[in-house]
């Protein structure tokens, strides 16, 4: 068992690395700057429980200086092996955490993720939720980047509406299904649709 997880730590990152980082930079930051919009990104291999988009995006974002924590399975050896051979991130525990990878239920409490300071806002956390599908159905989204709003299914939108209430403070949110990305920056206002 230990060989295999080992074997598979070493495949399932980028066979084009240059190529492929940039176009799966480009889908991550056009998902943040046009909140609700889904982006696909295809070309990352990781361990289960970890989606392509989800692992493209720990490839692209992730370097030595990027403490990570891995909520509920995430937290497996295949996981943490992957994302030691090919990104170096350190793992931490959810408050000193740059990027949280889980599920919902798993990523709770979210009062444990760093929302910045007001001198420093951008000293927060950055979450990635895996979700069984994502449809441009369910809570409404207005703010920077949409032109007039925009639909995404969410976990739970009263959480999220109470992120968006502490702007500039707060964590922002990816949210990867399969091959899929869509990200929802802590400057978005959720409400019901």
């Amino acid at each position: 068992m230990e060989s295999t997880l080992h074997t598979h730590s070493l495949g399932g990152g980028f066979s084009q690395a240059p190529q492929q980082s940039a176009r799966a930079f480009r889908a991550i930051m056009n998902a943040m700057a046009r909140p609700g919009s889904i982006e696909t990104l295809a070309e990352a291999q990781p361990p289960a429980p970890m989606s392509q988009a989800a692992g493209a995006l720990a490839l692209v974002l992730l370097d030595h200086n990027t403490p990570v924590y891995l909520a509920g399975d995430w937290d497996c050896p295949a996981v943490r092996e992957w994302i030691t051979f090919h990104t170096s991130a350190p793992f931490a525990s959810a408050e000193d955490a740059d990027f949280a990878f889980g599920d919902w239920a798993a990523l709770q409490p979210l009062s444990a993720y760093r929302i910045g300071t007001p001198e420093y806002p951008d000293r927060s956390a950055t979450l990635v939720v895996e979700m069984p599908t994502l449809t441009n159905t369910g809570a409404t989204l207005t703010g920077p980047g949409i032109k007039d709003s925009a639909q995404l299914n969410l976990p739970d939108v009263p959480a999220l509406q109470a992120n968006a209430a502490q702007f500039p403070l707060g964590f922002d949110l990816f949210f990867s299904a399969g091959d899929q990305l869509a990200a929802l920056p802590r400057s978005t206002k959720v409400r019901t649709a």
